[in-house]
């Protein structure tokens, strides 16, 4: 018998937010006589890998303590990681948390566009879109966009605001 998801996100959630994060996904697998436990979390501003690895720490503690442990019918091996940038878009916290990337999206009619999410809000997302070799901005409401996909960036620099030179000095 598998952990109960229900139960196992019940127990962590708490730990989870408490540490300023969102618990995004919980999946529980069997492989062989065990079980994976992997354990997505994301914040807005991003989540660095030394919040994770605390994370990591107090799950496993709980995972490990009754009442949770007692959900496993033998040993369990825990993942827990950061969204990757394949992970859709699909919800307004994903919108949000992805302002300035650039990303294709698709909307309800089907069409697709890339273009860098500049601004969202609860109702709409502004991008910069590119058309006919012009940055537009183009609003589309969130009720339209079906869902959208972070395009990895290689050679964008961007310059910190107290570098930018305006005057020439």
């Amino acid at each position: 018998m598998a952990a109960s998801v229900e139960k196992i996100r019940k127990g962590i959630e708490p730990v989870v937010h408490a540490a300023g994060a969102d618990l995004e996904e919980l999946g529980i697998q069997q492989a062989g006589r065990r079980e994976i436990v992997r354990v997505v979390v994301d914040r807005d501003g991003g989540i660095d890998l030394n919040l994770v690895s605390e994370i990591s720490r107090e799950i496993s503690a709980l995972l490990d303590a009754e009442p949770l442990n007692s959900e496993f019918d033998g040993t369990f091996v825990l993942e827990v990681t950061s969204p990757g940038v394949d992970r859709p878009l699909s919800e307004l916290k994903h919108w949000q948390r992805s302002v300035d990337r650039l990303v294709e999206a698709e909307l309800k009619d089907g069409t697709l566009f890339v273009g860098r999410i500049l601004s969202v809000t609860a109702d709409s997302a502004v991008f910069e879109v590119t058309e006919k070799k012009t940055q537009i901005q183009r609003t589309v409401a969130l009720g339209d966009l079906v869902r959208g996909k972070v395009q990895i960036e290689f050679n964008r620099v961007q310059v910190p605001d107290e570098e930018v030179v305006t005057d020439g000095h």
